[in-house]
């Protein structure tokens, strides 16, 4: 286990980015988008819609990621 974050790279329309996650969470999000059977970058981009001033994107993917497991 490895509870360094690294960097990923992302499409968010149209633009390149890059978020720091554990890969834990970075894999969880993988498998919750092909779960959905939905782009990894599609599902990180409505995230990054939805996610207010106040939040960076690794952050709110992790509380995507979290909330998601809870709701199992």
């Amino acid at each position: 286990m490895n509870g360094r974050p690294k960097k990923h790279s992302l499409t968010l329309r149209g633009h390149r980015t890059s978020v720091s996650l554990e890969d834990d969470f970075w894999n969880a999000f993988r498998d919750i988008a092909a779960q959905e059977d939905r782009a990894i970058n599609d599902l990180a981009a409505e995230i990054d819609e939805t996610r207010g001033d106040d939040c960076g994107l690794a952050s709110a993917i992790r509380l995507f990621v979290l909330h998601r497991l809870r709701a199992r």
